[in-house]
């Protein structure tokens, strides 16, 4: 009957003021993370709400929620609005949420709107996420930029070939390139431009008959070059090749010539002593078999005198004939020693 006339517990015994201030307490508490909320966010939302950028404010909570930066996203999407680009909320965000660089990406669009090349959003971000600047690619196909070939900072100035007529040459060329935006991704870089053009340099320049040929016209080699196609597979498309320098070096088919003379020389003197080593081998066998056969003679001799073929005065005429030819081969040594 008491609880009936009061109704101060419920049936399970709990009193209802407690759940009612409990109720307030949380309503107060979700009131003052709304304000909280809406006060961290205000000065974005109304720059957004008044930059017709149409970013509601629960947007900006779940950016939060999911650690976007919110403000890189207001403003780029302001400053795409404001350039007549209709880009997304999600877009943006789903682009920062992949590690992309949305600020460089939003004003790469804006450039190529306004200069009328077509670049779409996916095709943008896909350049930013696989690490090109997609910005200066856009500057680079609106403002086409030179390369220098050789590139000076790999330690080279020029790039060095040889006519027929063996006259090496020292050119030096600039190359003037843009952006190609469809082959962007996957295209070759400027080290492979400076690579192919060098190569056609120094074939064009081999392939004259003289080195007069170039120096007297060498935009022949600009046009050799240009025409072999060397921007395929590449980033960039070639506007233009000029022979910035041309210098005469060395006489590479000289010093070739010097260097093979001296080689035949060196071969000749080789083969000159290994004939004088043979010649000289060749005396000291024949002399050999002098000796040898000089020894043979006293076996002879008593070979004859057993045999009866020799007698002891022909010895003696024999041992006479032999002092006398001594004598005289030494009489003739002193004459040559006194002349």
């Amino acid at each position: 009957m008491h609880n009936v006339i009061t109704g101060a517990v419920n049936v399970e015994g709990t009193p209802v003021s407690v759940i009612g201030v409990a109720l307030l307490v949380i309503a107060a508490i979700v009131v003052l993370v709304f304000l909280l909320l809406a006060m961290k966010f205000a000065r974005l939302w109304l720059q957004a709400y008044f930059s017709r950028a149409n970013i509601k404010l629960s947007e900006l909570v779940g950016m939060w929620l999911r650690k976007v930066d919110s403000r890189t996203i207001v403003l780029s999407k302001i400053t795409a609005i404001q350039a007549g680009l209709q880009l997304t909320t999600q877009d943006l965000e789903s682009h920062y949420l992949a590690g992309g660089r949305v600020p460089n990406v939003v004003r790469a669009l804006i450039a190529a709107n306004r200069a009328n090349i077509d670049l779409t959003l996916k095709i943008a971000t896909a350049i930013d996420l696989a690490g090109r600047d997609i910005l200066d690619a856009v500057q680079t196909s609106v403002n086409p930029k030179v390369i220098d070939c050789p590139d000076p900072k790999k330690g080279r100035d020029t790039v060095d070939a040889v006519a027929q007529d063996g006259i090496q040459l020292k050119a030096k060329a600039r190359v003037t390139v843009r952006t190609n935006m469809q082959r962007l991704i996957g295209g070759a870089t400027e080290e492979t431009i400076i690579a192919r053009v060098g190569e056609g340099i120094v074939t064009a320049i081999g392939s004259s008959i003289s080195y007069k040929m170039v120096l007297e016209n060498p935009d022949r080699i600009s046009k050799a070059v240009l025409s072999k196609g060397l921007d395929a597979g590449t980033a960039f498309e070639i506007l233009s090749i000029d022979i910035a320098d041309v210098d005469v070096g060395m006489n590479v088919g000289a010093e070739l010539q010097k260097h093979q003379a001296q080689a035949d020389l060196v071969r000749a003197q080789a083969e000159a002593e290994k004939r004088r080593a043979m010649a000289a081998a060749r005396e000291q066998e024949m002399r050999a078999l002098v000796v040898e056969n000089e020894a043979k003679v006293p076996l002879a001799i008593a070979e004859a005198f057993q045999k009866g073929n020799m007698g002891i005065m022909d010895y003696y005429r024999l041992r006479n004939i032999n002092a006398d030819s001594s004598m005289r081969e030494s009489i003739a040594k002193v004459e040559k020693k006194k002349e």
